[in-house]
């Protein structure tokens, strides 16, 4: 990695993109110091220090700690994507928005653009319960104007951070909503540690849960970069054919099918919408109804039963979803058979795509159930054990999961500028 970065620095165009980067990510860092106007922050932090709702606290994390300091950007990305789940969803429900996402880029801009109208509505509505109900007590001031231009403001941060994220993506690194993701993570990382070594010092925690906590966070770490960088290679035999004088084909290569297709996207979707059960308890604060909080509180053992199971549940089928847009087996087996290539022992056309959909199903449910064990079990320790696992399981598989795509991308474009070169010679 290290080197890959060293190699980008020398190029010119690669240097700029990275630097573009930086400038974007310093941005996004001015703007979680900036409060939201007519709000006490002093009020929010004290909230937010006397909340016992985990998924609140990593919800926070996210963030880059702007929900407890109540900045512009303190909704982060999430309202948009939420959007985009559900924009996906109605793709597959709906037949005319399916036939407009395959109408190219054009089509995009359409899904693009109806994405950001529906991640507008919902920063509204989460706006709303963050600053009127969740709190509410730290708004100085209560006239109507007050609130529509805190409200504003919020939306309004959320919708600058998916523009931020979109110019990392074109003129940056790529991957740009997930490095804004992955940035807020680990600015929060030195505060962790910080509050971690004070909880032993003072005794609220014994030696040995430490322990417990960075084995658990290293073996995690391993697992992740294993399952993001495993793969099952096929292999394909290309028949030789003559056209002209020429003979081509002949070679073998192989298919890489992936352990973990679909990356980090299933975590921070499933994440994204087991947020709004959360949300509405803390809503509630004390009065919330018995019956929620036995099915949704993650304070009690049967909430975090519930949201484990479900949280397992939808990793798995975001994994599995993402692996069939991104790995069309009937359109890659069409392809094979249309350049002359083969799976050996696999008859070509219909029973190769099926061999690769059955080869793929078993690849992507090893690597889902790896994902969703990783992503839920910080929770159960974190109940167990007392220990404040912010920085593991979910966010580690985003934080790992981020720096190989991103210098995956970095490795494309500088294999791109040497097929350039090569062709300019």
């Amino acid at each position: 990695m290290i080197q890959t970065l060293k190699n980008a620095w020398k190029v010119e165009d690669v240097r700029k993109r990275l630097i573009f980067t930086f400038l974007m990510l310093v941005i996004y860092r001015l703007g979680n110091v900036i409060p939201v106007p007519f709000i006490d922050s002093s009020v929010v932090e004290a909230v937010m220090t006397g909340q016992d709702n985990y998924l609140l606290q990593m919800l926070n994390t996210f963030a880059g700690g702007s929900l407890q300091s109540m900045s512009i950007f303190a909704l982060s990305i999430y309202p948009y994507i939420t959007a985009s789940i559900v924009m996906q969803l109605l793709t597959i429900a709906i037949p005319r928005l399916e036939e407009m996402a395959r109408d190219g880029e054009e089509g995009k801009r359409k899904m693009g653009k109806y994405t950001k109208v529906i991640g507008v509505v919902l920063a509204l509505v989460q706006a709303y319960a963050i600053v009127m109900v969740l709190f509410g007590q730290a708004v100085a001031t209560g006239n109507f104007l007050s609130k529509a231009i805190m409200l504003l403001t919020l939306v309004a941060g959320t919708m600058f951070l998916v523009w931020l994220g979109e110019m990392i993506t074109e003129k940056g690194v790529g991957n740009g909503i997930s490095i804004i993701i992955f940035f807020g993570i680990i600015s929060g990382v030195p505060n962790q540690i910080k509050q971690m070594f004070a909880g032993f010092s003072y005794g609220q925690f014994a030696w040995w849960a430490v322990a417990i906590l960075a084995l658990i966070s290293v073996v995690i770490l391993v697992i992740v970069i294993e399952i993001n960088q495993g793969e099952r290679r096929i292999p394909v035999q290309y028949a030789k054919r003559v056209v002209g004088r020429k003979m081509y084909g002949g070679q073998s290569t192989h298919i890489p099918v992936k352990v973990n297709m679909s990356g980090v996207m299933p975590v921070i979707f499933s994440n994204a919408i087991l947020q709004l059960p959360q949300l509405i308890i803390s809503l509630f604060g004390g009065s919330t109804p018995k019956w929620m909080e036995y099915l949704f509180g993650m304070n009690t053992i049967s909430g975090l039963i519930i949201y484990c199971l479900v949280n397992l549940f939808l990793i798995i089928v975001f994994a599995y979803f993402y692996s069939a847009v991104q790995f069309n087996t009937v359109e890659y087996a069409k392809n094979l058979q249309q350049y002359g290539g083969f799976i050996p022992g696999i008859r070509p056309g219909k029973p190769t795509g099926e061999y690769l959909q059955r080869i793929s199903s078993k690849i992507t449910l090893i690597g889902a159930v790896i994902l969703a064990i990783i992503a839920t079990a910080p929770f159960l320790v974190n109940y167990f054990l007392k220990l404040n696992m912010l920085f593991a399981g979910t966010s580690l598989i985003i934080v790992v999961g981020v720096i190989l795509e991103t210098i995956k991308q970095i490795e494309s474009m500088l294999t791109m500028r040497h097929y350039k070169g090569f062709l300019n010679k």
